[in-house]
């Protein structure tokens, strides 16, 4: 009991995944194949309703409501005691621009252009980049590069903003909403299985560890049908 005590419930005593980062997609439903057909709407409205439901907290209102405009490019560090109640960020859909689900609400998939969602892990007290950004960018995994032919990046150009971090823990930073880069796959090669690598890119990250295929990258395969 008296070594419990000893405990902060806001910052854990030994951290091993101070540093880098790993990764998740969205919509993520049965494994990291997403694949449909764009003339069958049942085979692609399960990712459609996941995005939606996925997204609901980054509503415009409801990030305008819940917290602050911050100042781009930098760390948006707070002082203070351990305990007290941090402020968050803004990150509304709306940054999403083509992939917000707002102008398209299907997200692209009607058109077999599909829109993916990327997310970097919450790590408590890490501040990526050490200064400049990470960006995010996409390849073949393994292939015919010309598989995939156009990819475009929201917001901006696919970087995660300074001033999500640093992320200061689930009890003091109750309305952080993490960051997210969305990737529109405009033109993907039709009827055929792509293998595609996103990854992170910037200071401190590891992209290329063989043992794990979600540190810093994530590895998952569209299959889009007519």
């Amino acid at each position: 009991y008296v070594m419990l005590l000893t405990l902060s419930p806001y910052t854990p005593t030994y951290r091993d995944r101070v540093s880098p980062p790993g990764v998740m997609i969205r919509p993520y439903l049965n494994g990291f194949t997403i694949a449909f057909n764009v003339s069958q709407p049942s085979t692609w409205q399960p990712y459609v309703d996941s995005m939606h439901h996925f997204l609901a907290a980054y509503d415009d209102k409801v990030q305008e409501e819940k917290n602050i405009e911050c100042v781009s490019g930098q760390y948006f560090i707070q002082g203070g005691n351990e305990s007290e109640e941090k402020k968050a960020c803004q990150f509304k859909r709306s940054l999403l621009r083509n992939c917000s689900g707002i102008e398209d609400p299907t997200f692209g998939y009607s058109k077999g252009q599909p829109c993916i969602l990327l997310k970097m892990n919450r790590i408590i007290g890490y501040r990526p980049g050490a200064g400049v950004p990470v960006r995010v960018d996409c390849k073949v995994q393994k292939g015919n590069e010309s598989d995939l032919r156009a990819v475009d990046f929201y917001p901006g150009n696919g970087t995660f903003d300074l001033m999500y971090y640093p992320y200061y823990g689930k009890f003091t930073h109750v309305n952080y909403t993490s960051p997210l880069v969305a990737m529109h796959f405009t033109d993907v090669k039709r009827n055929y299985l792509v293998p595609i690598q996103c990854s992170l890119n910037g200071k401190g990250i590891i992209n290329d560890l063989n043992s794990d295929r979600f540190l810093g990258r994530i590895i998952f395969t569209l299959s889009i049908g007519k």
